[in-house]
């Protein structure tokens, strides 16, 4: 069964090419463009892994963490951030919010794909 990922990342550049490469490696993708929209998405599309940029206007991705962890419907559905916010403690504070999986921008291609397949 194909596995579903929710992508929620405001670059249009960096949306386009994770979705690229998820579909590329058989993952279904489903691209978020505003934080805003990210939780009524996740509860339609139920993916199997949400990927989620930090930085975006609106709404932080670590507020976005933080209320999908603290949902009973969302919370068991594993998170990898993806961010160039990569300063010194950054990490533990995405991992202290919730998220399984810290990956940094720019992406290395094998590194995200392999990240994506240990936590599907």
């Amino acid at each position: 069964m194909t596995k579903k990922v929710l992508v929620v990342e405001d670059n249009e550049l960096n949306l386009k090419l994770f979705c690229d490469l998820l579909r590329a490696h058989n993952f279904e993708a489903e691209p978020v463009r505003d934080g805003r929209e990210a939780v009524e998405r996740a509860r339609r599309f139920q993916p199997d892994l949400v990927i989620m940029d930090i930085q975006m206007p609106h709404v932080s991705g670590l507020e976005l963490i933080e209320t999908l962890k603290a949902d009973a419907e969302l919370n068991a559905i594993p998170i990898m951030a993806v961010t160039a916010y990569a300063g010194k403690g950054d990490e533990g504070r995405i991992r202290e919010a919730g998220a399984e999986a810290y990956v940094s921008k720019p992406i290395s291609v094998l590194r995200f794909i392999d990240s994506v397949s240990q936590l599907v």
